[in-house]
């Protein structure tokens, strides 16, 4: 099957699909909110902190929320209710580009047809184990698989390569969730990727603003806005009800885009009575003959702010935050709201068994701004008091889509994968970390231990650490 598209008109299902998207929508509810009171901002914040959705017009009244007393109230807020949603663990994962073949012309983007600098590689099966096995080597157990768009990557394609990625057992060693960023597909290409027992599929609309959209997508099928947009719906129609959506800041105005997402979220829950399991937020990165045009350049102060009032107007929905920002943006921005990061990133064709020092752009898509290898990032968490976790019992157990919302809004996410997040810490700390990296980590399940008043859930808890210092793996609640 290919996923090139051409026909302007199209259909889902039965239902002919329209754009959910309004620019003067957007635009008149950031502009009816400029300049919010004091009052009115901690109006919004107290909504949130009850756990309510906020609406575009709430979140609109945080964007414009400037004063230092404003953006302080909203950091703080967020904070909070993270620790509430989520309690202190934090979801590790890596990606691995499997082909950088495209059709498409995007302007930002180093894998652009355009391109000759570029060195084109598709990962052949040996090439992928050989990846799987080097990604093993340092203890990831989740994976998001990278594809350019092109028709060589069909669904077939795309699934063969989720079950080789499966099939690798090295040692202790084994990836327990496979993830996925390509191009969107048809109903049918989804239900084929499906079956080969993906977690997340990922799509990112990039920006909002169609306008924005056509000027930077040039040719190819990405060039089509209402195709991408509904991309995932075609795969809520195939079954695949774990989604993740992300714009890329740096495009447009931040503010707009952050309406955007909400407004994809609002779609999603309105037709398919859940919304998506992540949003991503990547700042625009140079890449191979492209460099980063300043005028929608988004501050670290408001990306830092942004992510805060993320975490407010969503608080079920997982946010990710990825190696494309340095280390201490990535540790500052983890208190208020993230909730998963990657780790030892290396994002060249090859790249995890290549072992080279600098990086090239022309070898990748964008530049990574922190290149800190899995154990480094895992020792500063632990440091930080935060509970690194390879979990995938959600995913394993069928609690996704609606089933996730059913455990996540009443709080299970902190009661169950805050232990999960404990267990899989410690398979790190027994197969991977080195000594002073163990120590640290046993020091900080103990103190977490702790915070357990239900005693005969800790006793649970405490056996299955036990049973893997003897040497189980895979336990979880």
């Amino acid at each position: 099957m290919s996923i090139i598209y051409t026909p302007q008109k199209y259909k889902l299902a039965d239902k002919p699909m329209e754009n959910f998207i309004d620019p003067e929508e957007i635009n008149e509810i950031l502009a009816a909110h400029q300049q919010p009171s004091i009052q009115k901002v901690n109006e919004v914040i107290a909504k949130s902190m009850q756990k309510q959705r906020l609406s575009l017009q709430d979140t609109a009244i945080l964007l414009n929320a400037n004063e230092p007393e404003m953006v302080d109230a909203i950091k703080s807020a967020a904070k909070q209710l993270k620790e509430q949603v989520y309690g202190r663990r934090i979801v590790l994962f890596a990606p691995l580009y499997v082909g950088n073949l495209c059709i498409n012309d995007c302007t930002y983007c180093g894998f652009r047809s355009t391109n000759k600098k570029q060195e084109r590689i598709t990962l052949g099966k040996q090439d992928i184990i050989d990846q799987v096995v080097a990604l093993e080597d340092t203890g990831h157990k989740r994976l998001i698989l990278v594809y350019g768009e092109h028709p060589r990557y069909d669904a077939q394609f795309i699934a063969d390569t989720v079950k080789i990625v499966y099939g690798v057992k090295h040692k202790n060693g084994e990836i327990r969730r496979v993830n996925i960023n390509a191009a969107p597909l048809d109903i049918e290409g989804y239900k084929i990727v499906k079956e080969a027992g993906i977690g997340t599929y990922q799509i990112f609309q990039e920006t909002y603003h169609k306008p924005t959209y056509e000027k930077v997508h040039l040719k190819g099928t990405k060039k089509h806005f209402e195709w991408r947009l509904a991309g995932l719906d075609r795969a809520q129609e195939a079954g695949i009800d774990d989604v993740g959506i992300g714009a890329l800041f740096g495009l447009y105005d931040w503010r707009y885009e952050v309406l955007g997402l909400l407004r994809h979220v609002n779609h999603f829950e309105a037709v398919y009575n859940v919304g998506p399991h992540t949003i991503s937020f990547p700042r625009i990165q140079s890449a191979s003959g492209f460099e980063v045009d300043k005028r929608y350049e988004v501050s670290d102060a408001d990306f830092t702010k942004l992510v805060a009032v993320l975490r407010l107007a969503v608080p079920y929905t997982g946010l990710i935050l990825t190696a494309r920002e340095p280390g201490h943006i990535r540790d500052e921005i983890l208190q208020y709201g993230v909730s998963q990061i990657d780790g030892g990133t290396n994002i060249e064709m090859k790249g995890y068994t290549s072992h080279k020092e600098q990086q090239d752009l022309d070898h990748e898509q964008f530049e990574i701004c922190d290149d800190r290898s899995l154990n480094e990032v895992m020792e500063e968490l632990v440091e930080d008091g935060y509970i690194p976790s390879f979990c995938t019992a959600c995913y394993r157990l069928n609690r996704t889509g609606e089933h996730f919302m059913e455990f996540s809004v009443p709080g299970f996410i902190k009661r169950f994968c805050q232990p999960n997040a404990i267990l899989t810490l410690a398979e790190y700390l027994e197969d991977y970390a080195p000594p002073a990296t163990k120590e640290k980590g046993y020091k900080l399940i103990e103190d977490s231990l702790k915070d357990y008043d239900d005693e005969r859930f800790k006793t649970k808890l405490v056996e299955r650490l036990g049973r893997i210092q003897a040497g189980e793996r895979d336990l979880y609640f």
